[in-house]
């Protein structure tokens, strides 16, 4: 049985990658620190994926079980025998596993010479494989063949997994919910071993054009969604409420076209109008999926990260003014954000919003700018997104 090492058995991780894999036949070996989740793992060797959708379904994921990601032996055993290795840990979290996935390959060369391995980067991130490369040089020897050894294979994830309510979670830990949505798309040529014969996995030949797709028409369209309806005072708490708002809904829509454009102008050769508007009205469908039960708060939470310069709203306005579209509705996302106090479930703000809210939102929207979105006003592309935010962002606070 082939064996796939999976670094973080969070949502994204059970409900998608290890579900992929498994279904394939594989053996899923996740590398985690949660310690509910890893006696879980161990004990039961399956769980639960619950598919939140028109067609619900529960799907019985088996032959997986859990190693200790502080046990760095352990792991660096793992890496060392397997087929396939995957992250899905997040952007804060993805430079902690760099030292055990050098461990790791250090001792695969030691056991097998060059056996080459793939991993599959399932994170929400810009530019992935470069980060895990240069980590990886700083501790390798000189010399280390990581080039043969290692092929950084990134991702564009969109599949969409809602926040598991708490008294569901202490029932049972590896419960998870997610959309029918099941595919992969990667890129194809950065495999260095065969590309897995897994269903699901759609590999691309110009990847980079998929990611920013993700990040400016997916992540976008949620951000838009997400600020505007708190922005707008509508009191929703889901996202299918949000998207059933003709209002909302068009102005997420319009905000999507605007990089749905840009992208078209880019990468013509992977995107046309028709496969745009497909998309985007597909994005808005599974937005408004009742089922899934996703919220304002999980899509709009975390507004300095989602604020940053490549991220979904800079990013894109970037991304927009260099290939010939005005970002006009992008810039009201982005203006938006910085208002964006929603609070889950036990009426607490994510604690880097709080952090957001309390210490950088008082120092104005020149210091947003700056420091949170990475905007310099010497910059003719960066003057211009400053200005178009600026403008949104005082209509906001007059209006308030």
């Amino acid at each position: 049985m082939e064996k796939l090492v999976q670094f973080g058995a969070g949502n994204i991780g059970r409900s998608f990658i290890g579900q992929l894999f498994s279904r394939a036949g594989w053996e899923v070996v996740f590398v985690e620190v949660d310690a509910q989740i890893l006696r879980a793992l161990n004990e039961r060797r399956q769980y639960t994926v619950e598919i939140r959708d028109e067609n619900p379904e529960s799907l019985t994921v088996r032959n997986v079980r859990g190693v200790d990601a502080r046990d760095t032996a352990r792991v660096a055993a793992e890496v060392a025998g397997a087929d396939c290795l995957g992250t899905a840990v997040g952007k804060n979290i993805l430079g902690r596993i760099i030292p055990n996935l050098a461990e790791g390959l250090q001792l695969r060369f030691e056991r097998h010479g060059i056996r080459p391995v793939d991993l599959i980067i399932c994170e929400n991130i810009l530019d992935g494989a470069s980060f895990i490369r240069s980590g990886l040089l700083e501790i390798l020897p000189p010399g280390f063949p990581l080039a043969r050894m290692l092929g950084l294979v990134e991702t564009s994830i969109g599949k969409m997994v809602p926040i598991m309510p708490p008294d569901v979670r202490s029932r049972d830990p590896l419960l998870v919910y997610a959309e029918a949505y099941n595919t992969l798309i990667c890129d194809g040529r950065a495999f260095v071993g065969r590309i897995p014969g897994v269903a699901g996995l759609d590999p691309k030949d110009n990847m980079k054009a998929y990611v920013e797709r993700k990040s400016f028409i997916h992540n976008l369209g949620h951000a838009m969604i997400a600020y505007l309806e708190f922005i707008w005072k509508k009191g929703y708490t889901y996202t299918w409420e949000a998207v059933r708002d003709r209002a909302l809904r068009d102005r997420a829509e319009a905000a999507m076209w605007e990089s749905g454009k840009a992208l078209i102008n880019a990468y013509p050769a992977e995107f046309d109008e028709k496969s745009q508007g497909e998309h985007i009205e597909n994005l808005l469908r599974r937005f408004g999926n009742v089922h899934l039960g996703d919220t304002i708060y999980r899509v709009g939470r975390d507004v300095q990260r989602k604020l940053a310069r490549d991220d979904r709203l800079i990013g894109a306005m970037r991304f927009d003014l260099e290939h010939g579209v005005e970002p006009v509705v992008t810039a009201e996302g982005a203006a938006a954000a910085c208002f964006f106090r929603k609070r889950d479930e036990q009426g607490k703000l994510f604690e880097g919003d709080g952090e957001f809210a309390d210490v950088i939102f008082p120092r104005g929207i020149d210091h947003i700018l700056s420091h949170v979105c990475g905007l310099r006003a010497d910059s003719a592309v960066d003057g211009k997104i400053m200005a178009m935010i600026k403008d949104r962002f005082a209509a906001f606070q007059a209006a308030d």
